[in-house]
């Protein structure tokens, strides 16, 4: 069960990222637009998780969650490349930052909170 929790917090992760984006740049309306932005760094996403096994591990910051940021921000961006969507330099630095933040962050609080509560550690 934890693994479809984070499966589904990375992909509400790239979903925010997708609609903060768009909605500050006026796009926000079309739900085709919506997924055209969004599914290179969803096969991000799965391409970090396949690369990591991230099913088999326990859902620490270091490595996987910055395995699956780095694999979602690269992946992402060479399939838009590839696809014609194009990158900037500026949205690439805005999508690191964005995205290390969220992937890596929400696994950096849960451990937190695991300890504060004085969990012990679930290795696998």
């Amino acid at each position: 069960m934890r693994n479809v929790v984070a499966g589904v917090l990375d992909v509400c992760c790239v979903l925010v990222f997708v609609g903060i984006g768009r909605s500050s740049h006026d796009e926000a309306g079309s739900v085709s637009g919506f997924l055209g932005t969004a599914w290179p760094f969803l096969v991000g996403i799965a391409a970090g998780w396949a690369l990591l096994r991230v099913w088999r591990r326990r859902a620490d910051a270091v490595p996987v969650g910055v395995g699956v940021w780095l694999s979602t921000v690269a992946v992402g961006m060479v399939l838009r490349v590839v696809s014609g969507q194009g990158i900037a330099f500026t949205f690439v630095l805005v999508a690191l930052v964005f995205l290390g933040l969220v992937l890596v962050g929400w696994r950096g609080a849960a451990r937190g909170l695991e300890a504060a509560r004085g969990d012990k550690p679930e290795r696998v």
